[in-house]
């Protein structure tokens, strides 16, 4: 009964996919056919390529800001193949975001390319002029929960990003950073062939 059950539910999802593919052609910039994206809070489909194999579970925020105050954006969100996304991804973008092949972001994660300057102290901080800085989270990456990457970052390749942490600058390839800011205490070191404490 078990076995029947789980067979039906299979087919029933991928019926389901099917029948979403037109539609999703249509309203997302790019979208693979073997992509899998499930209810999101929010999306900004036409400003999203989503390529293949990519998986992104419920609840995301996935949000493409076009404009702020008086000023205009092109926005463009990539998630490369192989992506997987877990619940609640909290990602806003006026720029651009691209998430490198491979990568898995846990639950709960937040990726902004947006700052919200403070420094004119006569104007309320949400009604000034936002800053945009590209956000790059490079091939084979695991962010894990509750992690904030912040604009202008770029992730290199096979890094892990623990729970918890707040990226606020560049980590470099091969590398394991905690912390808020995050700092890299493990990173690889291609002549010893050995992952080396900071």
């Amino acid at each position: 009964m078990g076995n029947m059950l789980s067979t039906l539910k299979h087919i029933l999802s991928k019926t389901r996919k099917a029948l979403l593919l037109p539609y999703n052609l249509l309203r997302f910039r790019h979208f693979h056919y073997s992509a899998t994206v499930k209810h999101c809070m929010k999306i900004t489909p036409r400003y999203v390529s989503i390529k293949r194999n990519v998986y992104i579970e419920k609840n995301c925020r996935i949000e493409a800001v076009t404009s702020y105050n008086s000023k205009h954006f092109q926005p463009s969100i990539i998630f490369e193949e192989n992506v997987s996304i877990q619940q609640n991804l909290h990602l806003t973008c006026a720029n651009q975001i691209t998430i490198g092949r491979n990568t898995a972001i846990a639950s709960n994660v937040s990726i902004t390319d947006i700052h919200h300057p403070y420094e004119d102290i006569n104007i309320p901080i949400e009604q000034q002029d936002i800053i945009t800085k590209p956000v790059v989270i490079d091939d084979d990456c695991k962010i894990y929960n509750n992690a904030v990457i912040l604009p202008g970052v770029h992730v290199g390749r096979h890094c892990t990003i623990g729970a918890n942490s707040v990226v606020t600058h560049d980590i470099p390839d091969f590398s394991v950073a905690v912390g808020a800011p995050a700092r890299v205490i493990k990173q690889y070191n291609f002549a010893t062939k050995q992952w080396e404490k900071k």
